[in-house]
């Protein structure tokens, strides 16, 4: 069996972190015995191995260290201890536009990074037409590239990076830039590289793009390895890491599926479980307020994350002020535009909710199936009523969480109408 191109071994990186500027000019000059700073572990004994020929996706919260252990990979940093070996050459697209001089043209900067990754300018010159076309960025590329766009920044800098031929390719993040086209020409570059045997390490918020693309996934929590597996066993993980669940073990009840129900604390709500938008909308006259909500998955986990193509329940709690007849509850999702892409309601799935007196609470749970395309969408809650023939707002909760679809597969537009294909010979 062939030896690991990249091995990871027991790598730690800590930064001393002071509170003042003069501790640190008294620290560098070894003035006094006096522990002046505190440490922060980045990296902790982190050991991983990439085998030649794999796509090797690294997840985790922000903090979680993996930019941190690229760095490192890519000789950016230098680990406080451990072990690194790398065998192969090294592509790396590690932050936007990372080794350009904003003063040179597209065409200088090509010769720069190319020439610091080890090619000579007759080698640059053969893959010149490569680069140019993959980038697509026009005249522009004579232009200094400090008068580029994001995207066009990205663009250069991606084609740079996979056609120098690099037997490791190493990508943090950057695809978020480009546009939906261009993030399509670079994922069918990934799967030629794999084709070819070339070694990926891909760092991605995007679950879809981890799932899809991905042989092996790493979870970094904090600076430690939290679980190395198959995708979809470490997005299962990260998505109790989102949600602080992972020392929890119980699951919580949602329609009596399942025989164990998480222990809440006294007073507290499912949606502390959940990252709250800070600048959401809410209005009405509460007489019937939103208390609580939740998405539950069909395990039993509380989670932001839904998996394409699998149930799904969403809880909403109301707790009535007055005494009022029959209020209706109602979801919402939006794309990040606010374009309202799905949901429903109470009174359209024909659930009359009935009275409630004052102080009452209902809990009305959605138990759906996850159709929607891999992405992030917004929620919305709402309780109304009609009153006679006017249309009452007791609350509304507008963009109040996001929610993560993750999808192996994404069809034309925002739902997937799961096509089942024959094809036969006449």
């Amino acid at each position: 069996m062939d030896a690991p191109v990249i091995e990871v071994s027991h790598i730690t990186k800590t930064y001393k972190l002071y509170a003042r500027n003069r501790d640190r000019l008294k620290d560098s000059f070894g003035i006094g015995k006096k522990k002046r700073y505190t440490e922060h572990h980045a990296l902790s004994d982190l050991s991983f191995t990439v085998d030649k020929g794999e796509c090797v996706g690294i997840i985790g919260t922000n903090g979680a260290g993996k930019s941190t252990i690229l760095k490192i990979i890519t000789g950016v940093l230098t680990p406080t201890s451990g072990e690194l070996k790398i065998d192969g050459r090294i592509s790396a697209l590690l932050e936007l536009g990372a080794g350009f001089n904003s003063e040179y043209s597209g065409i200088e900067n090509i010769y720069l990074n190319g020439t610091m990754m080890g090619f000579t300018r007759e080698e640059i010159d053969k893959r010149m037409d490569d680069i140019l076309a993959f980038a697509d960025i026009g005249e522009f590329v004579h232009q200094p590239v400090k008068t580029y766009s994001s995207g066009m920044f990205v663009r250069l800098a991606f084609a740079v990076a996979i056609n120098i031929d690099p037997e490791i390719l190493i990508v943090d993040e950057a695809l978020s830039v480009g546009d939906v086209f261009f993030q399509a020409k670079c994922f069918h570059k990934f799967e030629e590289f794999k084709k070819q045997g070339k070694t990926i390490l891909f760092v991605s918020h995007d679950l879809s793009s981890i799932q899809r693309y991905c042989d092996k996934v790493i979870l970094l929590n904090k600076g430690e390895k939290l679980g190395e597996g198959t995708p979809a066993e470490m997005i299962d993980l990260y998505k109790r890491a989102l949600v602080g669940q992972i020392d929890e073990l119980t699951q919580v009840r949602v329609d009596g599926s399942w025989s164990e129900e998480r222990k809440l604390e006294e007073g507290e709500r499912w949606k502390t479980n959940f990252e709250q938008n800070p600048n959401y909308q809410e209005y009405g006259d509460k007489k019937v307020e939103i208390i609580d909500y939740a998405f539950v998955d069909d395990t039993g986990k509380y989670t932001a994350t839904i998996i394409k193509n699998h149930t799904f329940f969403i809880k909403v709690k109301i707790h009535a002020w007055e005494a009022v007849e029959d209020p209706i509850v109602a979801y919402t999702f939006k794309d990040l535009k606010g374009l309202d892409i799905t949901g429903t309601n109470t009174l359209f799935e024909n659930m009359p909710i009935g009275p409630m007196e004052a102080g009452e609470e209902r809990v009305i749970t959605f138990r759906q199936e996850m159709n929607l395309q891999g992405m992030q969408y917004l929620m919305s809650f709402g309780c109304t009523r009609y009153e006679k023939d006017d249309f009452k707002v007791y609350h509304r909760l507008y963009d109040i969480m996001s929610i993560s679809v993750v999808s192996s597969k994404n069809t034309v537009g925002f739902y997937d109408m799961n096509s089942t294909i024959t094809i036969e010979k006449e």
